[in-house]
């Protein structure tokens, strides 16, 4: 039985999701997901800037019930483009992604990024907008059509610019997060108001040699265990109680990625957090007002 983490409004998520940032192409889709469903994965991570909810729904609706599944056995989440930031175009926004993914509710939904597209991260209207779309949000919230809402890229002001005037603390905060760009105070602070931090970038970059997957202490304690460095990333997450949303093209390293029953001992965890690298491998929210 996978993992799960219980949100403060009740609602169980899975521990380990997969994610889809970057995959493109129904054939390629229809492949990847029908391996995830495989291997044992039951959360789907998707974007309306990913521009694959379409085929992510197709490849659902196909292949659950080849594995015995309902759509309420697998947990969908997706977020809200920054062109889409203010009340009305967020409501808008979240029945496309029910469109498109061929659904009736949502599990999570987030607000994808505290800015909206073509104001200046200066901008003061950034902070108007999202509190708009938080708002709808709370409203798509109570009414069922999403389970859960959240936030992804949100640092420690916009989460406490947002707890002055929302009514729903956010459920979820999905931030990048890994030994490399460890966020102490964000995490505790996550901790303290009941919203779950949810990790992407775990492996660092998408690119061939990532420099986290190489990092002498994973690479040293992956080997001592006989694990790939990327299992001993994604465990490092996972054993704190954080969420993570591994995404691959390559089936064996998706049935790896979930297979993450195993122990690192607290020096383990404390050298692969004490690393100090502070290298960011994805965009910068600390800009947006």
């Amino acid at each position: 039985m996978q993992q799960a983490v219980l949100l403060s409004n009740g609602v169980s998520m899975p521990l380990v999701g997969f994610g889809t940032y970057k995959i493109r192409g129904k054939e390629l889709i229809f492949s990847l997901v029908k391996t995830a469903l495989e291997a044992g994965y039951r959360s789907f991570d998707t974007a309306a800037v990913y521009r694959n909810e379409s085929e992510l729904g197709q490849a659902l609706k196909h292949y659950l019930p080849e594995f015995g599944l309902k759509r309420e056995d697998v947990f969908i989440t997706s977020k809200l483009s920054p062109s889409d930031q203010g009340s009305e175009k967020c409501r808008q926004a979240v029945k496309s992604s029910l469109a498109a993914l061929q659904v009736d509710y949502l599990d999570l939904f987030l607000i994808h990024w505290p800015g909206a597209q073509r104001l200046k991260p200066s901008d003061p209207l950034n902070r108007d907008l999202r509190t708009q779309s938080w708002a709808t949000l709370e409203e798509l919230n109570k009414g069922g059509i999403v389970r859960a809402i959240g936030v992804s890229n949100y640092t420690l002001m916009h989460l406490t610019q947002l707890l002055e005037e929302a009514s729903v603390v956010p459920h979820v905060n999905q931030v990048e997060y890994h030994p490399h760009y460890v966020q102490e105070e964000l995490k505790n602070y996550c901790e303290g108001q009941g919203i779950h931090l949810q990790a992407y970038s775990s492996l660092g970059t998408t690119v061939q040699l990532s420099p986290l997957l190489q990092d002498p202490t994973v690479t040293s304690v992956a080997k001592r265990l006989a694990l790939s460095p990327a299992q001993v990333l994604l465990r490092w997450a996972t054993q704190q109680g954080i969420g993570v949303l591994p995404k691959s093209t390559n089936p064996e390293h998706i049935r790896q990625n979930i297979q993450l029953d195993f122990h690192l001992s607290p020096e383990e965890l404390q050298a692969l957090s004490k690393l100090k690298v502070n290298q960011k491998y994805a965009w910068n929210p600390v800009v947006v007002l």
